[in-house]
């Protein structure tokens, strides 16, 4: 009679272990999604934007927004940057909804890039980077689709 339960007993622990070890492991990997790469972020977020089919060139024109020289300083002293964007969206919904939120969408790149330093934005890896970063900021304010694609169209760093 003792030794069920003994027996018991250890299956019971052994159980709550491996219920705590599990629960343990599930946070973890949760909590790990939110110390991710700007850039490993927005190419989840672009695996999400559902491609049925290959958009053409008239329907990609159709879906992107123009945002021109957006001048602003750069977090070291006395340099600046001035770049145009191209802002490709998902459907004709989501450039509405886009063109209706400019200013916030301008505020972001202004605010994004004023936190940069010139290192941060030259290059091909700084500016997918910048990409990447504008991306992650900005999806989450539309409702009606997302951002396909980010493109710097012109860059001026000073």
């Amino acid at each position: 009679m003792f030794k069920s339960k003994m027996f018991l007993m250890v299956v019971a622990i052994l159980i709550a272990i491996t219920l705590i070890l599990t629960a343990a492991f599930v946070l973890w990997n949760y909590m790990d999604k939110g110390n991710q790469d700007p850039q490993e972020l927005a190419q989840s977020s672009a695996k999400e934007v559902k491609q049925a089919k290959k958009a053409t060139p008239e329907e990609t024109k159709a879906n992107t927004v123009i945002l021109k020289d957006i001048l602003t300083n750069l977090a070291t002293n006395n340099r600046f940057i001035k770049a145009s964007f191209a802002i490709e969206l998902e459907n004709a919904k989501a450039k509405d909804e886009f063109e209706k939120l400019d200013f916030k969408m301008k505020a972001i790149i202004v605010q994004t890039l004023s936190d940069m330093t010139p290192e941060q934005v030259q290059g091909s890896k700084g500016l997918d980077n910048l990409t990447s970063t504008l991306m992650n900021k900005m999806n989450p304010l539309l409702t009606l689709g997302k951002i396909k694609q980010i493109w710097i169209t012109d860059n001026v760093l000073q």
